[in-house]
């Protein structure tokens, strides 16, 4: 279209008007670092804005934060402890009210409250502050779990994803520390996993530590690759790769979904093996230094987070098989030759719920033996200054059944540190039963119980006026969830339950199937019911004590 040269002067002058404004608008607030950490203000009801942070002049990484224009729904931080003495600047595209609330502390604002809030999980990791998804990078090394996972530390809501960091010598007493990785040139911070490289094949052990390498995927706006960071001083901070990416195969897929590796180390081959998520299935590559990667072969039917394991069956070392699962926890069993997995099952199932992208830990040590598993909780905290959760560590075994062998998940037998009062009864009617069940007190507890259905076709077990559990033998259905039982001839059911403040979850027969629920608000006060003709023929009720004492 020809435009008058009068119009283009016009436009030239909105241009740079419109630009001089923006520039106007630009604000910068810089601190030099003294304290522990800087606290900001949040309004849910405002924009997010993009907000650069540089220290020393050099950009260090970007977020979308939403600062608070005239009033503060709660605070978030950033941990600024490693920066002490060195200078940092926030650069704003606007200005808002907030920005002159931004401040230096030794203190976390809303510290006093912190772990006491009254969604706060009591027996479940959650984070501090912000949004919390996929667990990551979940590793043992000297002593300490390692869970990573994906984190929003200036929201409730998921964007801005980092990697955040807890440690745990128990897998129940977590103790949070510093995010390790940051929204960089590449993008955000997704999904991964990370070794211990106890021969150095990488080359970036520096120290006497061993080194930890982690892969992760970097999210932009046009495509997702794979990069690769280390750290040499047992996982408080990471160097990414200067080589990154890794893996780029945009133009191989034709597709963005390209994303979550899954490294571990394959002993019979002595090669790293890398299970990525790519398009509409799970891709294995190998590699002998974790930073060169050779595409193998492809699987179809899976999508995000892929996991994947050997276990023995019944306990057999000489029988294994291989699990592999994606995000929503479907599983196909089989055999891997380090290249290349072969199905000998069709998809299977051993939860359904508010769980997702869970993820079991690397470099366990072989005394101890165990695959340990940790899931998302896709559980809500409403109004509170985090959101989600991890849900409790389980373990899984493959076992025989009479439909084949299926993969077991139980809780991990370190729950009983957390027990607290115990109650324990036997061969109980359902009132005697209710009537046993007005003793515990609290608000978070684990149950063990087995019951036998009497008469009809169905029973529940109420929490506060909400049912929490209903078994349908009509349908064989469990909390509307498909589920035959365990010998249902029998008409006998054993569950292992933890009701924590916001969340329900139910293991059936030792782990052969499990549930993963919100637990909705209390109805009322009345604590465990059961309902319908059943026989309690074991009962056991824990009160819990928090994680966090």
């Amino acid at each position: 279209m020809l435009i008058s040269k009068p119009h283009l002067i016009l436009t030239c002058f909105v241009l740079l008007l419109t630009s001089n404004l923006s520039l106007q608008a630009q604000t910068k607030k810089e601190l030099k670092i003294k304290k522990k950490y800087i606290n900001f203000p949040i309004q849910e009801s405002v924009d997010r804005q993009l907000v650069n942070f540089y220290l020393d002049g050099n950009k260090l990484t970007y977020n979308n934060i939403r600062i608070a224009n005239d009033k503060v729904d709660y605070w978030v931080f950033m941990d600024v402890s490693r920066y002490k003495g060195q200078k940092m600047a926030f650069e704003f595209p606007a200005n808002v009210k907030g920005i002159e609330q931004i401040y230096q502390a030794d203190t976390i604002a809303g510290a006093s409250n912190m772990y006491q809030e009254r969604l706060r999980p009591q027996a479940h990791f959650s984070s501090r502050r912000g949004w919390i998804n996929d667990p990551n990078g979940l590793v043992y090394y000297d002593g300490e779990y390692h869970l990573f996972y994906q984190h929003n530390p200036y929201e409730r809501n998921w964007v801005n994803m980092h990697w955040g960091h807890a440690i745990s010598t128990d897998l129940v007493h977590w103790q949070e520390l510093p995010d390790v990785l940051s929204p960089d040139s590449l993008g955000t911070m997704f999904s991964g996993t990370a070794v211990v490289d106890y021969k150095n094949t990488s080359g970036f052990k520096s120290g006497k530590e061993d080194v930890i390498v982690a892969a992760y995927t970097t999210d932009s706006r046009d495509n997702e690759v794979q990069c690769i960071a280390y750290s040499n001083d047992r996982g408080r901070t990471f160097q990414k790769y200067e080589g990154n990416p890794v893996i780029d195969t945009k133009e191989k897929w034709g597709t963005k979904n390209l994303r979550d590796p899954k490294i571990f180390r394959h002993e019979a081959s002595g090669k790293w093996v890398m299970v990525l998520f790519e398009k509409t299935g799970m891709s294995f590559f190998n590699s002998n230094n974790l930073k060169d990667w050779t595409f193998q072969s492809h699987i179809l039917g899976f999508w995000e987070c892929p996991e994947f394991f050997e276990l023995p069956v019944d306990g057999d070392q000489n029988q294994k098989k291989w699990v592999l699962y994606g995000a929503s926890g479907t599983y196909i069993l089989g055999s891997f030759d380090g290249k290349t997995f072969t199905p000998e099952t069709d998809k299977l199932r051993y939860f359904r719920g508010s769980m997702y992208a869970a993820q079991t830990f690397n470099n366990i040590p072989e005394q101890d033996g165990r695959r340990i598993q940790i899931g998302w909780g896709q559980i809500q905290e409403p109004d509170m200054p985090f959101n989600s959760m991890m849900m409790f560590p389980t373990v899984f075994t493959l076992r025989t059944t009479r439909e084949g062998v299926r993969l077991f998940s139980e809780p991990i037998a370190e729950i009983e540190k957390l027990h607290e009062k115990a109650y324990t009864w036997k061969n109980l009617t359902r009132e005697e039963a209710n009537e046993k069940l007005k003793e515990p007190t609290g608000d978070v507890f684990h149950i063990r119980m087995k019951v036998k259905l009497l008469d009809g076709i169905d029973f529940r077990l109420k929490y506060n006026g909400n049912t929490i559990l209903h078994y349908d033998m009509n349908g064989n259905n469990l909390n509307g969830q498909f589920y035959g039982g365990d010998h249902i001839e029998n008409l006998t059911f054993y569950y292992d339950i933890i009701v924590d403040r916001t969340s329900v979850e139910i293991f059936a027969d030792h782990g052969k199937f499990s549930i993963i629920s919100q637990l909705p608000e209390a109805r009322n006060n009345n604590g465990f019911e059961f309902e319908n003709a059943i026989e309690v023929q074991q009962l056991e009720v824990y009160e819990l004590k928090s994680i966090w004492k």
